[in-house]
């Protein structure tokens, strides 16, 4: 995995390629190496349309989005406000949505939001700033809505309408079954939407089930659409947006129709476009070992016939003779690729010792190294690399793991309750003295009261507790010494709930300070991208950013950065460096591991769409893995943990 590049378009194609792409692709796209550089190029677009219109002494409309796609937008365009004399006082906004029923002045609202995030920083003149009303009696919607549609053409339409995309493939909240003829109007939530929206309330069962919406007819309407997409949990959506055929089912489609729309993402968004899966469907390729490795395996997986026994004639009937023609014949190219393969296999994670280590995928110098493993949870290391974990542990070698975040927010109230009513009883029978307490009673109170939304410092606190208790008892269960348990508890995962989607320059400086005590040879992080609350993205960029900038001591030269997934998803074949044989007997004591955060058992508070347990998820993933490798022709396993290393 290549290093991120600061303000570079990536994945640029030849002329002679385009047309090629155009056939598979029915929205124009444009691809950035990360979110920030995508955003930051929005913005600049925006800000560019705004001066024009101020020239020519006229308002610009613009059409506004929520969640955490837009976040480093704003924040952009408050920067250029800021430091380069941006003015926004021509500027008329409308916001895409609302939740209904929900009171304007509740932080998880999206008036909050764009008040507390753009609005609040910006010279924006408050009669020009439109947001759907989430606090309106049932009676004076319908009524509302037409209003709001009549507002929007009284300014005479939205210049440039900015969008994300739900992972139903909704614009704005136009669920599936929208038409394309819809305006504004109350709607019915998805439940995939409002599974990602549990984070921000504290529970799917604090989500709204409904919300006020501009159509998908009233999208698009606006002379342009930027819409974006950061993140692999995107990247199947937007394969279908880009590539699927119009319909009210995934309403994002509709944007086909458009003249005038772009769709910005990162690498991770695209990961699932045609172009990026089997780009030799799209034209003529550089054929490295990895995209030779890429089609071999897809191939292999495609016609389920062991990589050694693919033949001249397969590779010809599904268009990859062009791939065989640097090569003597097929089975050249099988072994090659095959070898290759086995190569990533290794029951050795820290490296085997006193061997030669050419062909393996870690060093074996030095015998014993000082490994750092970076969860973002307090259960990722288990659920991820749980079996890796006791491995390189057993091994000899010096392990630590840092907790990025609490986890606070992933702690039921009821289990919450149930360690302070211990607490109490414990210190009544055992100390022999009551609690009286500000804070216990504080808590005690809010849990108490089942319909109370409000989250106090001492209830955040209380969870974390909990969360840090069993992450403790987990890595003592793997072996780990009191003294290489570190809990940083970033403070992005602190703030208000789109905050925490955004990296700050004290988790940075966090983490660096950690890396330069340890000063590891090996580090593990979560390179689960597709995490849907973006909590993993956040601390893999700190780990990145920490890395780079540490790039220049000595001992940095010697560290290398392997990236685990598990939780949320697993990487593709191809794109696995080292890949661990797990034991039968191993994986129990994974799933035992697992199983000390009982807090996160049974049902998860925030579990995505995948209703599993953790365990469950993880030893499903893993022995996917390990059948992956079988059906490629490789030996067979109980189930395999994968890891790809990241130069930095």
């Amino acid at each position: 995995m290549k290093n991120p590049k600061k303000d570079t378009r990536i994945l640029k194609y030849p002329k002679n390629l385009e047309y090629q792409i155009k056939s598979f692709e029915k929205i124009p796209i444009e691809l950035f190496a990360n979110s920030k550089d995508g955003s930051t190029h929005i913005a600049s677009l925006i800000a560019k349309a705004i001066r024009e219109k101020q020239e020519q002494d006229e308002n610009i409309v613009l059409g506004l989005a929520t969640g955490s796609s837009p976040l480093m937008v704003y924040a952009e365009l408050i920067r250029m406000h800021k430091e380069e004399d941006l003015s926004f006082q021509n500027v008329i906004t409308f916001n895409l949505d609302e939740y209904y029923p929900l009171d304007p002045t509740r932080v998880e609202s999206y008036d909050y939001f764009m008040h507390h995030y753009f609005f609040n920083h910006i010279d924006i003149l408050p009669e020009n700033v439109h947001i759907p009303k989430g606090d309106l009696k049932l009676s004076e919607v319908k009524k509302y809505c037409k209003n709001y549609e009549k507002k929007i053409q009284l300014v005479g339409g939205i210049d440039i309408q900015l969008l994300g995309i739900g992972r139903s493939g909704h614009i704005g909240f136009n669920e599936p079954g929208s038409e394309d003829n819809t305006l504004t109007r109350l709607v019915r939530l998805d439940n995939l939407t409002r599974h990602d929206a549990a984070d921000d309330f504290g529970g799917l069962g604090k989500v709204p089930y409904e919300a006020i919406t501009m159509g998908v007819q009233t999208i698009l309407n606006a002379r342009r659409i930027y819409i974006m997409a950061w993140g692999q949990h995107k990247a199947d959506i937007v394969k279908e947006a880009v590539e699927g055929k119009p319909s009210p089912f995934i309403p994002s489609t509709f944007l086909q129709q458009h003249d005038n729309v772009k769709f910005y993402l990162d690498t991770a968004a695209a990961k699932s476009l045609t172009r990026v899966v089997t780009p030799w469907k799209v034209g003529a390729c550089n054929w490295d070992n990895d995209l030779a490795t890429q089609a071999v395996v897809w191939l292999s997986q495609l016609i389920e016939k062991p990589i050694l026994k693919l033949t001249d004639d397969d590779y010809n009937e599904y268009g990859l003779s062009e791939l065989i023609l640097n090569e003597t014949n097929a089975y050249q190219l099988n072994i090659k690729i095959f070898n290759r393969l086995q190569h990533t296999i290794t029951g050795w994670p820290g490296g085997k010792p006193n061997t030669d280590d050419s062909e393996r995928p870690e060093r074996a110098a030095p015998k014993k190294k000082r490994v750092l493993i970076f969860s973002p949870h307090p259960d990722d290391d288990v659920i991820s690399m749980g079996g890796t974990f006791l491995r390189l542990v057993e091994q000899g070698h010096e392990v630590h793991v840092a907790y990025q975040t609490s986890g606070n927010t992933a702690v039921h109230d009821h289990d919450a309750l149930r360690y302070l009513e211990f607490y109490e009883d414990f210190h009544n029978t055992v100390v022999g003295k009551s609690l009286k307490s500000k804070a216990f009673n504080d808590v005690q109170k809010i849990l108490a009261d089942k319909d109370n939304h409000k989250i106090t410092q001492n209830l955040k606190d209380t969870k974390g507790l909990i969360r840090r208790g069993e992450a403790r008892a987990a890595a003592r269960f793997c072996g780990l010494p009191d003294e290489r348990i570190h809990f940083m508890d970033m403070p992005f995962y602190e703030a208000e709930s789109a905050k925490k989607r955004m990296l700050a320059e004290e988790d940075i400086k966090m983490t660096m300070e950690l890396l330069k005590k340890i000063k590891p040879h090996q580090v593990f992080a979560a390179g689960d991208l597709a995490d849907p609350h973006g909590t993993h993205r956040v601390c893999l960029n700190a780990v990145f950013e920490a890395l780079t900038r540490l790039k220049k001591n000595k001992w940095i030269k010697d560290c290398w950065l392997w990236l685990y997934r598990g939780a949320w998803q697993e990487f593709n074949t191809h794109e696995i460096e080292m890949c661990v044989p797990l034991s039968p007997n191993e994986l129990l004591k994974k799933r035992n591991a697992i199983f000390l955060h009982q807090s996160q058992k049974d049902k998860p508070l925030f579990p995505g769409e995948d209703e599993r347990e953790f365990w469950q998820r993880a030893e499903d993933r893993c022995r996917k893995t390990a059948d992956d490798y079988r059906n490629l022709g490789f030996a067979e396993y109980e189930a395999m943990e994968a890891f790809r290393r990241w130069h930095f």
